[in-house]
Protein backbone atom coordinates (compact mmCIF):
# COMPACT_ATOMS: atom_id res chain seq x y z
CA UNK A 1 0.00 0.00 0.00
CA UNK A 2 1.40 3.35 -1.00
CA UNK A 3 1.84 6.39 1.20
CA UNK A 4 -0.96 8.22 -0.60
CA UNK A 5 -3.35 5.29 -0.05
CA UNK A 6 -2.60 5.32 3.67
CA UNK A 7 -3.12 9.10 3.76
CA UNK A 8 -6.48 8.82 1.95
CA UNK A 9 -7.66 6.01 4.24
CA UNK A 10 -6.82 8.01 7.40
CA UNK A 11 -8.52 11.09 6.00
CA UNK A 12 -11.66 9.06 5.27
CA UNK A 13 -11.63 7.55 8.77
CA UNK A 14 -11.21 11.00 10.35
CA UNK A 15 -14.11 12.38 8.30
CA UNK A 16 -16.33 9.46 9.26
CA UNK A 17 -15.47 9.94 12.93
CA UNK A 18 -16.23 13.65 12.70
CA UNK A 19 -19.57 12.86 11.08
CA UNK A 20 -20.69 10.91 14.13
CA UNK A 21 -22.63 13.44 16.21
CA UNK A 22 -22.29 13.50 19.94
CA UNK A 23 -25.60 12.72 21.65
CA UNK A 24 -27.35 15.89 22.79
CA UNK A 25 -28.23 15.77 26.47
CA UNK A 26 -31.82 16.84 27.09
CA UNK A 27 -32.53 19.43 29.79
CA UNK A 28 -33.26 17.74 33.09
CA UNK A 29 -35.81 18.20 35.83
CA UNK A 30 -34.35 18.89 39.26
CA UNK A 31 -35.29 19.52 42.87
CA UNK A 32 -36.26 23.16 43.29
CA UNK A 33 -37.82 23.43 39.81
CA UNK A 34 -41.09 25.37 39.81
CA UNK A 35 -43.91 23.51 38.09
CA UNK A 36 -47.54 23.98 37.13
CA UNK A 37 -49.90 21.03 37.43
CA UNK A 38 -52.83 21.06 35.02
CA UNK A 39 -55.51 18.78 33.67
CA UNK A 40 -55.10 17.46 30.13
CA UNK A 41 -57.43 20.22 28.88
CA UNK A 42 -55.14 22.89 30.37
CA UNK A 43 -57.04 23.81 33.52
CA UNK A 44 -54.52 24.98 36.13
CA UNK A 45 -54.78 22.87 39.30
CA UNK A 46 -51.91 24.29 41.33
CA UNK A 47 -48.42 25.74 41.21
CA UNK A 48 -45.67 24.04 43.16
CA UNK A 49 -42.01 23.18 43.45
CA UNK A 50 -40.37 19.80 42.87
CA UNK A 51 -38.53 18.44 45.90
CA UNK A 52 -37.07 15.07 46.89
CA UNK A 53 -36.75 13.97 43.27
CA UNK A 54 -35.78 10.30 43.12
CA UNK A 55 -35.98 8.70 39.70
CA UNK A 56 -39.63 8.77 38.64
CA UNK A 57 -40.99 9.95 42.01
CA UNK A 58 -40.99 13.35 43.73
CA UNK A 59 -42.84 15.59 46.16
CA UNK A 60 -44.63 18.72 44.95
CA UNK A 61 -44.78 21.56 47.50
CA UNK A 62 -47.72 23.83 46.74
CA UNK A 63 -47.34 27.58 46.13
CA UNK A 64 -51.00 28.25 45.45
CA UNK A 65 -54.54 27.33 46.27
CA UNK A 66 -56.06 24.26 44.63
CA UNK A 67 -59.60 23.03 43.98
CA UNK A 68 -58.44 19.50 44.74
CA UNK A 69 -59.58 17.86 47.95
CA UNK A 70 -57.08 16.56 50.47
CA UNK A 71 -58.74 13.14 50.19
CA UNK A 72 -58.56 13.01 46.37
CA UNK A 73 -57.67 9.67 44.88
CA UNK A 74 -54.49 9.40 42.77
CA UNK A 75 -54.98 10.59 39.20
CA UNK A 76 -53.02 11.25 36.03
CA UNK A 77 -52.02 14.91 35.48
CA UNK A 78 -49.85 17.04 33.24
CA UNK A 79 -46.87 18.77 34.86
CA UNK A 80 -45.10 21.65 33.18
CA UNK A 81 -41.71 22.81 34.44
CA UNK A 82 -39.08 25.25 33.26
CA UNK A 83 -35.34 24.60 33.28
CA UNK A 84 -33.88 28.00 34.17
CA UNK A 85 -30.37 26.94 33.13
CA UNK A 86 -31.27 25.70 29.65
CA UNK A 87 -34.21 28.09 29.16
CA UNK A 88 -36.46 25.24 28.07
CA UNK A 89 -40.01 24.28 29.02
CA UNK A 90 -40.33 20.64 30.05
CA UNK A 91 -43.68 18.91 29.66
CA UNK A 92 -44.20 15.91 31.93
CA UNK A 93 -46.90 13.50 33.05
CA UNK A 94 -47.34 11.70 36.33
CA UNK A 95 -49.78 10.22 38.82
CA UNK A 96 -50.34 12.64 41.70
CA UNK A 97 -51.89 12.09 45.13
CA UNK A 98 -52.34 14.37 48.17
CA UNK A 99 -50.13 14.27 51.26
CA UNK A 100 -50.34 16.25 54.52
CA UNK A 101 -49.07 19.85 54.83
CA UNK A 102 -49.85 21.06 51.27
CA UNK A 103 -47.69 18.44 49.61
CA UNK A 104 -48.59 16.24 46.65
CA UNK A 105 -46.74 13.06 45.81
CA UNK A 106 -46.02 12.25 42.16
CA UNK A 107 -44.98 8.89 40.77
CA UNK A 108 -44.54 7.41 37.28
CA UNK A 109 -43.08 10.78 36.34
CA UNK A 110 -42.01 10.92 32.68
CA UNK A 111 -40.86 13.66 30.33
CA UNK A 112 -43.13 14.07 27.30
CA UNK A 113 -41.23 16.79 25.47
CA UNK A 114 -38.73 19.63 25.82
CA UNK A 115 -39.54 22.76 23.84
CA UNK A 116 -38.66 26.42 23.39
CA UNK A 117 -41.70 27.79 25.14
CA UNK A 118 -42.58 30.48 27.62
CA UNK A 119 -41.69 29.78 31.19
CA UNK A 120 -45.15 29.75 32.73
CA UNK A 121 -48.82 29.01 32.18
CA UNK A 122 -50.56 32.19 31.01
CA UNK A 123 -54.12 33.17 31.74
CA UNK A 124 -55.81 35.35 29.11
CA UNK A 125 -57.26 38.55 30.56
CA UNK A 126 -58.91 41.72 29.29
CA UNK A 127 -58.84 44.21 32.13
CA UNK A 128 -57.72 47.80 32.61
CA UNK A 129 -54.40 48.47 34.31
CA UNK A 130 -51.81 51.23 34.74
CA UNK A 131 -48.14 51.54 33.76
CA UNK A 132 -46.01 53.87 35.86
CA UNK A 133 -42.54 55.05 34.84
CA UNK A 134 -40.04 57.26 36.63
CA UNK A 135 -37.88 59.92 35.02
CA UNK A 136 -35.63 61.28 37.72
CA UNK A 137 -38.06 62.32 40.43
CA UNK A 138 -40.97 62.57 38.01
CA UNK A 139 -43.67 59.91 38.01
CA UNK A 140 -45.89 59.29 34.98
CA UNK A 141 -48.82 56.88 34.83
CA UNK A 142 -50.39 55.64 31.59
CA UNK A 143 -53.49 53.52 31.04
CA UNK A 144 -53.04 50.08 29.53
CA UNK A 145 -54.85 46.79 29.03
CA UNK A 146 -53.68 43.55 30.61
CA UNK A 147 -53.80 40.91 27.82
CA UNK A 148 -52.51 37.92 29.80
CA UNK A 149 -50.56 37.16 32.94
CA UNK A 150 -48.42 34.38 34.39
CA UNK A 151 -46.33 33.92 37.51
CA UNK A 152 -43.31 35.18 35.61
CA UNK A 153 -44.65 37.98 33.45
CA UNK A 154 -47.47 39.62 31.53
CA UNK A 155 -48.49 40.98 28.16
CA UNK A 156 -49.93 44.50 28.19
CA UNK A 157 -51.28 46.80 25.47
CA UNK A 158 -50.57 50.53 25.56
CA UNK A 159 -50.37 53.62 23.38
CA UNK A 160 -47.26 54.84 25.19
CA UNK A 161 -44.00 54.03 23.35
CA UNK A 162 -41.36 52.06 25.27
CA UNK A 163 -38.12 50.38 24.24
CA UNK A 164 -36.89 46.85 24.76
CA UNK A 165 -35.37 46.61 28.23
CA UNK A 166 -37.38 49.54 29.63
CA UNK A 167 -38.86 49.03 33.07
CA UNK A 168 -42.09 50.15 34.69
CA UNK A 169 -44.54 49.31 37.45
CA UNK A 170 -47.67 47.46 36.40
CA UNK A 171 -50.62 48.09 38.70
CA UNK A 172 -53.60 45.82 38.13
CA UNK A 173 -56.54 44.50 40.09
CA UNK A 174 -57.02 40.91 39.01
CA UNK A 175 -60.06 40.36 41.23
CA UNK A 176 -62.58 42.83 42.61
CA UNK A 177 -62.46 41.36 46.09
CA UNK A 178 -58.65 41.44 46.34
CA UNK A 179 -56.18 44.32 46.57
CA UNK A 180 -54.37 45.38 43.38
CA UNK A 181 -51.02 43.85 42.48
CA UNK A 182 -48.06 46.17 41.85
CA UNK A 183 -45.39 44.42 39.77
CA UNK A 184 -41.99 45.60 38.57
CA UNK A 185 -41.63 44.69 34.89
CA UNK A 186 -38.95 44.68 32.19
CA UNK A 187 -39.92 44.66 28.49
CA UNK A 188 -38.66 41.64 26.54
CA UNK A 189 -40.74 41.90 23.38
CA UNK A 190 -42.56 44.67 21.48
CA UNK A 191 -45.29 44.19 18.87
CA UNK A 192 -46.64 47.21 16.99
CA UNK A 193 -50.34 46.88 16.21
CA UNK A 194 -52.64 48.49 13.68
CA UNK A 195 -54.52 51.11 15.70
CA UNK A 196 -58.08 52.00 14.72
CA UNK A 197 -58.41 55.79 15.16
CA UNK A 198 -62.16 55.43 15.60
CA UNK A 199 -61.85 52.90 18.40
CA UNK A 200 -60.61 54.20 21.74
CA UNK A 201 -60.21 50.66 23.07
CA UNK A 202 -57.47 49.67 20.60
CA UNK A 203 -53.80 50.18 21.46
CA UNK A 204 -50.77 50.75 19.27
CA UNK A 205 -48.28 48.52 21.12
CA UNK A 206 -48.22 45.18 22.89
CA UNK A 207 -45.42 44.57 25.38
CA UNK A 208 -44.29 41.15 26.53
CA UNK A 209 -42.85 41.71 29.99
CA UNK A 210 -40.97 39.78 32.63
CA UNK A 211 -41.46 40.39 36.33
CA UNK A 212 -38.18 41.30 38.03
CA UNK A 213 -37.07 41.26 41.66
CA UNK A 214 -40.08 39.14 42.58
CA UNK A 215 -39.65 37.02 45.74
CA UNK A 216 -41.26 33.59 46.14
CA UNK A 217 -43.94 34.99 48.44
CA UNK A 218 -45.12 37.42 45.74
CA UNK A 219 -44.98 34.69 43.12
CA UNK A 220 -47.20 32.59 45.34
CA UNK A 221 -49.65 35.48 45.69
CA UNK A 222 -49.78 35.98 41.93
CA UNK A 223 -50.34 32.24 41.48
CA UNK A 224 -53.27 32.37 43.90
CA UNK A 225 -54.79 35.35 42.08
CA UNK A 226 -54.39 33.66 38.70
CA UNK A 227 -55.94 30.48 40.04
CA UNK A 228 -58.86 32.38 41.61
CA UNK A 229 -59.49 34.37 38.40
CA UNK A 230 -59.42 31.16 36.34
CA UNK A 231 -61.81 29.39 38.73
CA UNK A 232 -64.21 32.36 38.76
CA UNK A 233 -64.21 32.54 34.95
CA UNK A 234 -64.86 28.80 34.69
CA UNK A 235 -67.81 29.09 37.09
CA UNK A 236 -69.48 31.79 34.99
CA UNK A 237 -68.93 29.99 31.68
CA UNK A 238 -70.44 26.66 32.70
Amino acid sequence: MGVFDIFKRKTRQNNEAAAVEEPVERPKIYSGMRVEVTTFNDFLLFVGKIQELRGSTAQLFLYSETPLSSDSKPFHARIRGYNDHEKKAIYMEGVISPQPHHIWHVEDLIIESVVDDRAFFRLDMDIDATLTTYEGHEEEAFPCKLINISIGGACVASNHPYGKGDRFLLKVKLLEDRPPSVLYCRILRITEKEKNPDDEDTYKYEYGCKFVELPDTDQGQIAQNIFAAQSKRRKFTR
